[in-house]
């Protein structure tokens, strides 16, 4: 399984960032995907993940802010991020369960920088 993010950059406090992450892998089907993040000095923390069935969960520091999204067809999600501020600034790592028939693993992409300027 490879997963595949890309979209951060760098964008002023009170803008708008879209994260993408394309899970692959042959024979491969996928429940939760997700995002985390991991600042300077910081231990990686949980963002949002959204299940096949399209249900969410957020840390509480992003809700109504952050937005997730899927494309089941594509085995992609999207992370939506609205009214960034400098504190979210941090590297971006997508997160999948990932079964292939057999048996349930979980797989990070590489990761993606975000920078918030204030």
């Amino acid at each position: 399984v490879q997963l595949q993010a890309y979209g951060g950059g760098l964008v002023q406090a009170g803008g708008s960032l879209r994260l993408s992450c394309a899970a692959s892998g042959s024979g491969f089907s996928f429940n939760y995907m997700g995002w985390y993040r991991q600042a300077p000095g910081k231990q990686r923390e949980f963002i949002a993940r959204i299940s096949s069935g399209g249900a969410t969960t957020f840390l509480d520091s992003v809700k109504g802010r952050f937005t997730i999204s899927r494309d089941n067809a594509k085995n992609t999600v999207y992370l939506q991020m609205n009214s960034l501020k400098p504190e979210d600034t941090a590297v971006y790592y997508c997160n999948a369960d990932a079964y292939n028939g057999r048996a349930w693993a979980n797989y990070w992409g590489q990761g993606t920088q975000v920078t918030v300027s204030s």
